[in-house]
Parts: C-alpha cells; sequence; structure tokens
C-alpha cells in the first residue's frame, strides 16, 4: 500500500503472562550502544541470539520499508553493578527501529513498567530518536511511558519531536484513560504526530490504535470481535514548534473578553465567557432564587472525585478541590433522560501506578443516581455545547473529548487565558461521553 513506515504494537512478538525465566528462551540479544552499523539481516554472524530481530531486519530490508517492533531483550551484566539481578543479567521491553534496508537505527527499553515482573527498569532512561528521509526525526517510546515526564515530555521537548512511534499494550480504562482518547490528547497537546499501535485482545480491555495528528485521527477501536486492523493513512509532517501549542493561545480566538454575557443566544457564543468575581463555590444565579445544584463524591479511575450534577437544559457550574476549580457553562440542545456531572480531582493517583492528576471532567454518568458517575460509561445520546476551563497549576494538559461508541471528536477551541486553560466545543458529532482537561503535575509525582 506504499506505506513508508510500519509499527507493531508491544508486546505482539512474545505475548502475556510471562515470569522472569519463562520469557527467557524469547530473548533477543541486542548490543544497545552499538558503535558502528549493524545490519542484522545481512550481518548474522556478528551477534548471538538475534533470531528475532534478523527477521525483523529483513522483513524492513524486502519490503523497503522502515519498521518499529517490541520485543524482550537481554543483558549479561556484572556481579560489581549494583543493579545487576540475581541472575546476573538484564531483560528488558524493548523497542526497535529498522531502516528501510535493514539497518538496526535505535533500541528503546521502556522505562515505566507496568506490572512487567519479567522485565527490568533499565539503569537510565533511554532518550530514543531515528531519522527518516520522509518525516526527518522520530521518537520512540511505549505504552506507560506516555503518561510520565521521563523520558517521554523530555524527549519530545530535547530533541524537539514532531513524530512519535509508540507500541503499547494498553488496556482501557474509562472514563478518561481509554487508548484512542489519550492517544489524541497527547498529539493536540505536543502538537506531534503519533503513530499509535495497540495489541487488539478485547478481553484483556486492550483495544485501541490510530495514526493521529494534532487536528485528525485515523483510529480503530473494537471490543467485539477478535479481528484486529491495519491502518493505513498519509499525513502531513508536523513542522510548527509544540511550544506554541503548550504555552500559547494557538487554535484561540484572540477577541477573547476576561468577563463576557452569559448565554443568551441558541448556541454557545465564540467568546470565552468568564466572570472573574465569580469565585465562591456556593453560587445564586441571577434571579438570585435558584441555589446551585449540591457537591457529591464519587469514585472515578479509583481517585475520589468532587462533583456537582449537570443538571437542566443550560446553566453555568463550579467544582473545586485543593488549589483547583473548574468551571463549565453548558447548553444541552435536547433535554435527554441522562445524568451528567462535572467533576474535579487535584492529588496523587495511587493505583496502578503513582502520579500526579489534576482534572476537570465533565462525564455520562453511568445511571441516574449520582454513585453512577465515574462508571465506564461506552454509548450517549446527549450533545451538549460547553466551554470547560480551570487554573491548571501545571502546563501539561490533555484535552479529552470522547463521544457514543468510543469516537472522537475535536475541539473548536482550547488554550490558555491568564492561568486557564479552556476547552469549548458547539456539538460534538454524537452524543457526549466524556469532556475533561486531564492535567499531569510531573514534578509532584
Amino acid at each position: 500500500q506504499g506505506a513508508q513506515i510500519i509499527v507493531f504494537p508491544e508486546d505482539g512478538i512474545h505475548g502475556f503472562n510471562f515470569t522472569r525465566s519463562s520469557i527467557y528462551p524469547y530473548l533477543d540479544f541486542i548490543p544497545h550502544s552499538h558503535s558502528g552499523k549493524w545490519n542484522p539481516c545481512r550481518e548474522p554472524y556478528l551477534f548471538n541470539d538475534t533470531e528475532v530481530v534478523q527477521r525483523l531486519s529483513c522483513m524492513a530490508l524486502k519490503n523497503k520499508i522502515f519498521l518499529v517492533a517490541n520485543l524482550g531483550t537481554k543483558q549479561p551484566c556484572e556481579r560489581t553493578d549494583p543493579r545487576c539481578p540475581a541472575d546476573g543479567r538484564y531483560q528488558f521491553n524493548t523497542n526497535v527501529a529498522l531502516a528501510a534496508d535493514g539497518t538496526l537505527l535505535a533500541t528503546y527499553r521502556k522505562h515505566n513498567l507496568y506490572f512487567e515482573y519479567a522485565f527490568d527498569t533499565p539503569p537510565e532512561p533511554d532518550y530514543a530518536v531515528f531519522d527518516t528521509p520522509f518525516a526527518g526525526k522520530f521518537g520512540m517510546f511505549t505504552c506507560f511511558d506516555i503518561l510520565f515526564f521521563e523520558p517521554a515530555v523530555k524527549l519530545i521537548r530535547q530533541y524537539n519531536l514532531k513524530q512519535i512511534v509508540y507500541p503499547t499494550a494498553w488496556m482501557n480504562q474509562l472514563p478518561l484513560l481509554s487508548a484512542v482518547e489519550f492517544q489524541q490528547a497527547f498529539a493536540t497537546a505536543f502538537n506531534v504526530n503519533i503513530l499509535a499501535a495497540n495489541i487488539h485482545h478485547p478481553t484483556l480491555g486492550m483495544t485501541g490504535s490510530g495514526i493521529y495528528t494534532p487536528v485528525k485521527s485515523f483510529i480503530y477501536h473494537n471490543m467485539e470481535s477478535y479481528g484486529g486492523k491495519l491502518i493505513v493513512a498519509e499525513i502531513p509532517v508536523v513542522t510548527t514548534d509544540y511550544q506554541t501549542n503548550l504555552e500559547s493561545n494557538v487554535r484561540f480566538r484572540e477577541n477573547l473578553h476576561d468577563s463576557c454575557r452569559t448565554f443568551t443566544s441558541t448556541s454557545l457564543d465564540d467568546e470565552v465567557c468568564f466572570k472573574e468575581q465569580e469565585e465562591t463555590p456556593g453560587r445564586v444565579s441571577e434571579k438570585g432564587k435558584e441555589q446551585s445544584p449540591p457537591s457529591f463524591y464519587a469514585e472515578m479511575m479509583y481517585d475520589n472525585f468532587t462533583f456537582v450534577p449537570v443538571w437542566g437544559e443550560k446553566g453555568e457550574l463550579q467544582v473545586c478541590a485543593n488549589t483547583l476549580c473548574c468551571y463549565l457553562n453548558y447548553r444541552r440542545a435536547v433535554l435527554t433522560d441522562e445524568l451528567y456531572a462535572l467533576g474535579v480531582f487535584d492529588g496523587l493517583h495511587t493505583v496502578h501506578g503513582t502520579y500526579y492528576v489534576q482534572a476537570c471532567a465533565l462525564v455520562k454518568c453511568g445511571g441516574l443516581s449520582f454513585s453512577t458517575c465515574g462508571q465506564e460509561v461506552t454509548d450517549a445520546t446527549a450533545l451538549i455545547d460547553f466551554q470547560l476551563w480551570g487554573n491548571m497549576s501545571t502546563s501539561y494538559i490533555f484535552p479529552l473529548l470522547l463521544t457514543s461508541g468510543i469516537t472522537l471528536d475535536f475541539a473548536d477551541h482550547m488554550g490558555w487565558k491568564n492561568n486557564y486553560y479552556f476547552l469549548s466545543k458547539n456539538r460534538t458529532s454524537s452524543g457526549l461521553l466524556t469532556a475533561a482537561l486531564y492535567g499531569r503535575w510531573y514534578e509532584k509525582d
């Protein structure tokens, strides 16, 4: 099909459920920082135990295609090395990048392991970059790495990268960490293209791959059948600097007002309406009669979120936790029998990994009672115009916008204005599942 590069998923070659010793027969030896070029297909005799990478190298050569794949590798270590495991070897979850002539261009050893007892964390983070004639430099990391500063964020910043290859075996977790949802948010936040290959294993909740640009995506998410899918797309090479996206108001109108009238027209104004004087959580509306809706707590993604229900046809809401306040202006096209809530979390996430999250999230609840807010929901019918914003303390904000059937949508506007990060959308393409600002405060991990 004329592709120039192909990316395979994490664990795709060897599979799952290994112990440290049971995976050993499947591990290749790959010289990590090899001097000089090595072509495993043409020079198989240079190193022992390289059958897998030889096969991959020959595939790249035979098909004249750049190839990225994930495999298990081994590396002997000296007893004098304080980190050397008792069995005298390191075992790494490794990506390899091979050129169209079969040459090994780069290796990357996964840094942020996710309950992978067969593998070791490398002594130092790898910053893996390789060059291509068709799209310049690519960076490379794996799965859980996408949530952390090392090496993913540092890699992009240090090398000013525009293209990322990303093998993954990602277990979807709604409402905020579904694979396609977060992959898209990452591409948008850093203004990069991401080639994300997720293994397709519905019973493990692993599904959702895509080729993402900051403004468009080609995705496959299928929980029903066991058939995977090859995604092929032609995309433009990103050229603008990601800093412009992260730290200024790119794709954001210049005519913003610090405060403006509340909505009177049938749809939202393009301007972001934000009243600085409205800082107290228990607000009284314009008429002076209706009280703010009650706040409540519910567990979402194993974190204790503070929520307020999103009732009625339209309104303005605020909910706060710790230093973070989230604001929502909304209007529903048609009132449906669905409960939505605006939630806030500002704290250390500690289940299945430890990392600090600041999140403002508008989510559809699982049912009509407050206790169902935060549950995994895949279908919705409500079309909601909204503006969501928060006084985030980190500049790393991942804008999530997920619609019914696990499909993606794109915001009309997003960006910073006076220490608030905004996300707005007039009419999603289908029912709204999640609209969220997922902030990662790396310094507080």
